[in-house]
């Protein structure tokens, strides 16, 4: 990469932050392939203050006694308000997509219109669903709340593995095409390897395979895209980042 120094990070962390989630950040006027490159990288460290905010939410339901699912939604209800609900809008296309037709112009068309069809609004039901289940059994001590946050930033690492290089764009247009393949695989590979020997200070055997799952559901996400649409999209990319979130809160609950 020619580009190098603070600057470039510092740009890498704004393009993810504006990206990702609601924060008002300045805008980064000129992405270059290695901006977009960090901006990615990054993803996990841009979520940080979503993770907070679930954490937070979590720790203090606990402190009031308030029913856990109860806590858990009003958590998820905050995290998609700071992310501008833009990976459930991914879940929800990528679902219409998959069950609109078997042809990939088609499957394409319905997934860029943006309207919720019978399938994405099931997928979005059951995911959400599946995360607020998961998501209560955290309301319990600060240690769980941590956890909780954790697994939000983890979730976002979803992006090295859609934007790994090799992993080829669906259409040239789209939020999709800027990061497309501009996550090194060696990164992908040492980054979720990392995430898995962090996850043994939670727990040495739930906390490991929680992350490998997590990673799983990713990569047969990215491989049915690939096969049905031809490469991804930022819907498939919001997609995977909800399926990360989770298949951790599920693989982490009470751990």
């Amino acid at each position: 990469m020619s580009e190098r120094g603070p600057a470039v990070v510092g740009r890498s962390l704004r393009l993810a932050i504006g990206t990702l989630t609601a924060i008002p950040v300045p805008a980064v006027t000129r992405v270059s392939p290695t901006i977009a490159t960090g901006a990615m990288v990054l993803a996990p460290v841009a979520a940080l203050p979503l993770g907070l905010l679930v954490g937070a939410i979590v720790w203090a339901g606990a402190q009031a006694t308030i029913p856990p699912l109860a806590v858990a939604l009003v958590a998820l209800g905050a995290l998609a308000l700071g992310s501008r609900a833009l990976h459930l809008d991914g879940l929800s296309d990528v679902a219409d997509g998959l069950t609109a037709s078997y042809d990939r112009e088609r499957s394409l068309a319905v997934m860029k219109s943006g309207t919720a069809g019978p399938a994405g609004v099931v997928a979005i039901v059951i995911v959400l669903g599946a995360q607020a289940a998961a998501l209560a059994t955290y309301v319990d001590d600060v240690r769980s709340a941590v956890i909780a946050g954790l697994a939000v930033c983890a979730s976002r690492a979803a992006l090295w593995i859609t934007c790994a290089t090799g992993v080829p764009s669906a259409r040239p247009d789209g939020l999709g095409s800027t990061f497309t393949e501009r996550v090194p695989g060696w990164w992908t590979l040492l980054g979720w390897a990392g995430l898995v020997a962090a996850a043994l200070l939670v727990d040495t055997w739930r906390g490991p395979v929680a992350v490998a799952l997590a990673a799983l559901v990713v990569l047969l996400l990215v491989g049915r895209a690939v096969r049905r649409f031809g490469g991804v999209t930022g819907d498939v990319f919001g997609a995977a980042i909800e399926l990360a979130l989770a298949t951790l809160l599920i693989g982490l609950a009470n751990a």
